[in-house]
């Protein structure tokens, strides 16, 4: 059922034909966490929203928030509430739960009734203005990588791959093997029941490099209704994971020795007025806007890792021979590169992004992407000549850590524009406490090498 026009009244049509009797009322905040209130049908249908303290959506991702500076000057100090409204063309069934259950991703309003300019939906939904004023449409297709790994209620113990229904875990890589895939199909099997029931457009499965590691490819459509996808998509799986006594994390390098996590966006642009591909010429060959997304692309990226790379673990991933990138070369159909041009016909030209960490929040990373995007083309930047050999042997053109990135997203006034200054100044606050919260812990690997030695 297409939902994307539907209205309050196509939503308690929908709620009725479902039987729902209780609604999960949803935000995602900035790590994408689902915050929000658990509300009675009744309760639903006669408030048709509900009041959170602004601080919800700007929590970090250990739960806290800054004692001090810049924060306040964007969130009020009093905590006062946001209106947060449902958007009728989210709603998705609760296919796990034992009652009827319905959820609904609300989005967030001042008391003036103008969107919360911090919180992750509306910050996509600023960017997809500017290229709706422009008379295009931005179109995506995430293609996210997980691990399903051994149930583990010990931080300090070191992950490990799932037993299959062999009995044994991987302990070899396993690129595209089936049989790999078919060792956890009673998981699988329940993945797709939920997703069918979500009416969720994934496309295909596959198992990556690592040992456990799997791979899930969307659909292409427009931005928001994509990132709402993949926030739903990541409760299905990490709630089918437990009912299947492991667990799946999108963590950007859960083991040491296994390669990192992804989320690769594909993104074109289309003309409304034509419904032409704007990245091809008539004759089908590259448009001057499809070298002007590469060159935003190149030249906002290592400003944006932030967005991308949003935690310490992050970094860990963008490593040279790993399947990830190091720097912002582009070349086509080459996968050293950060910014690969895969093969495609002409209306399917696209350009994939390949530096965006699995952790990252879908809606601030596909604001991010498609930002640098259009800086590219209303700026007219050329890109670099393109790489045609293998990226891994130039020089690392990415920040090294979540401190350098951070730093070099303060410094960048044209993001900030485009991505709006209360988003940039939250977000960089919350992170910049992340990271001070990170340093205060020591780890193993400073207690065996530092401890007697220096």
């Amino acid at each position: 059922m297409d939902k994307s026009t539907f209205t309050f009244t196509d939503l308690e049509h929908w709620l009725d034909q479902h039987r729902v009797t209780e609604i999960e009322c949803l935000v995602p905040d900035l790590t994408g966490v689902a915050r929000g209130k658990i509300l009675p049908r009744e309760k639903f249908t006669e408030d048709r929203g509900m009041r959170l303290p602004e601080a919800v959506v700007g929590l970090g991702v250990t739960g806290n928030f800054p004692d001090e500076g810049p924060y306040y000057d964007v969130i009020h100090p009093t905590d006062r509430d946001m209106h947060l409204r449902p958007d009728p063309s989210s709603v998705r069934i609760v296919p796990w739960a034992s009652d009827p259950t319905a959820q609904v991703i609300h989005d967030c309003f001042d008391r003036d009734g103008k969107l919360v300019p911090f919180a992750p939906r509306s910050v996509l939904r600023r960017v997809c203005d500017l290229f709706a004023a422009e008379g295009w449409t931005p179109i995506v297709a995430p293609e996210l990588e997980f691990y399903l790994i051994e149930r583990n209620s010990d931080p300090n113990t070191p992950l490990k791959p799932p037993r299959g229904r062999s009995g044994r875990a991987e302990t070899s890589r396993q690129a595209y093997s089936i049989d790999a895939v078919n060792e956890f199909d009673p998981l699988f099997e329940d993945i797709y029941s939920y997703c069918e029931k979500m009416e969720l457009n994934v496309d295909t499965l596959i198992h990556e490099v690592g040992a456990g590691q799997m791979e899930i490819n969307f659909f292409h459509d427009e931005p928001l209704g994509l990132a709402d996808e993949v926030f739903f998509f990541k409760r299905i799986i990490r709630e089918t994971a437990l009912r299947h006594e492991m667990y799946a994390t999108f963590m950007a390098k859960p083991m040491a020795g296994e390669p990192g996590s992804a989320m690769h966006i594909h993104q074109s642009v289309v003309d409304r007025a034509s419904g032409r591909n704007i990245f091809s010429k008539a004759d089908g060959s590259p448009s001057q806007e499809f070298l002007w997304y590469i060159g935003g692309l190149q030249k906002y990226t290592p400003a944006a890792m932030a967005l991308f790379a949003p935690y310490v673990n992050s970094y860990r991933r963008l490593a040279r021979s790993t399947a990830a990138p190091i720097n912002i070369q582009w070349g086509t159909d080459n996968r050293t590169v950060g910014i690969r041009s895969p093969l495609a016909l002409p209306n399917a030209r696209r350009i994939e992004n390949r530096v965006i960490g699995a952790d990252a929040n879908p809606y601030v990373a596909l604001a991010a992407t498609l930002a640098c995007g259009y800086l590219g083309i209303r700026n007219r930047i050329e890109p670099t000549p393109e790489c045609e050999g293998d990226a891994y042997l130039g020089d690392h053109q990415l920040p090294r850590s979540l401190g350098e990135a951070l730093a070099l997203l303060g410094d960048e006034k044209d993001l900030r524009e485009v991505l709006g200054h209360e988003f940039i100044t939250v977000y960089s606050e919350v992170k910049a406490l992340e990271h001070d919260e990170f340093m205060k812990v020591i780890s193993p690997w400073e207690r065996e090498h530092l401890l007697l030695h220096v």
